[in-house]
């Protein structure tokens, strides 16, 4: 390569390298996507019901420790979300965490107030207009099925009511990062670009976005998600 293409490659990795230290969060969310898309033949469908613009909560049914990662790097508009705070004090993934705007959150018994502390920054994220991802499950599904919401949602909804948009996720069950055969990454991955999907439903107005019928709506989308990569799945099976 002469010395003008080295030139070239230098000013473009630059240039790179200038647009992620002044807008962090797009260039975060564009890996995290491609990320993804490497993992997973991943489908989506519904993204048009996430607003252009304004607040928003996305709940969403919890299988895998790759939840975040999935909705986060599909949704066209940067997600706030809640995480464990152990996994967000990472020494080795807190400067991630922080930058991509994770709210920490833990047991009332390990932290008094971490709770509140934790609503209180999902309050100031929906009224400067950001959307927040949930996973009301509130831990990762140890069967595969969506387990009962809890009551934090409505407590959200209390405060800030906002349109809610539920999703679902199917296919990370049987990952390594899901609970199917024992405890989350504690075993070694067994698959490959497994077919995921992720579905986006019509938005809910405060009003009629209960607990129950989010949970409901969230079950019928995995229901419709389930099937769809079920017919692929039997096929595979056979033809082995």
């Amino acid at each position: 390569m002469t010395a003008f293409s080295w030139f070239l490659i230098a000013c473009v990795a630059l240039c790179l390298v200038w647009r992620i230290i002044r807008a962090p969060r797009p260039a975060v969310r564009l890996l995290v996507y491609l990320l993804v898309r490497l993992l997973y033949r991943l489908r989506l469908t519904g993204l048009e019901h996430l607003p252009e613009r304004g607040a928003a909560l996305v709940v969403c049914n919890h299988v895998s420790f790759m939840d975040a990662l999935v909705l986060g790097g599909a949704s066209p508009r940067p997600l706030r979300f809640l995480m464990d705070k152990p996994i967000y004090d990472s020494p080795w993934l807190n400067w991630l965490f922080r930058l991509v705007g994770a709210i920490p959150v833990e047991s009332e018994r390990s932290d008094p107030g971490t709770l509140r502390r934790a609503m209180e920054e999902v309050s100031r994220a929906l009224r400067d207009g950001e959307v927040v991802m949930l996973f009301p499950e509130g831990r990762l599904t140890m069967d595969g099925e969506v387990q009962g919401f809890r009551r934090g949602l409505e407590l959200i909804l209390a405060r800030d009511p906002v349109p809610v948009i539920p999703a679902s996720l199917s296919g990370l069950w049987g990952s390594w990062t899901s609970h199917c055969h024992g405890r989350a990454l504690s075993q070694r991955p067994r698959r490959f670009r497994a077919r995921v999907v992720l579905q986006l439903g019509e938005p809910l107005s405060p009003g009629a976005a209960t607990r129950c019928q989010l949970e409901a709506r969230v079950r019928e989308l995995k229901c419709v998600g389930d099937a769809s990569i079920q017919p692929a799945v039997e096929h595979q099976t056979q033809s082995r």
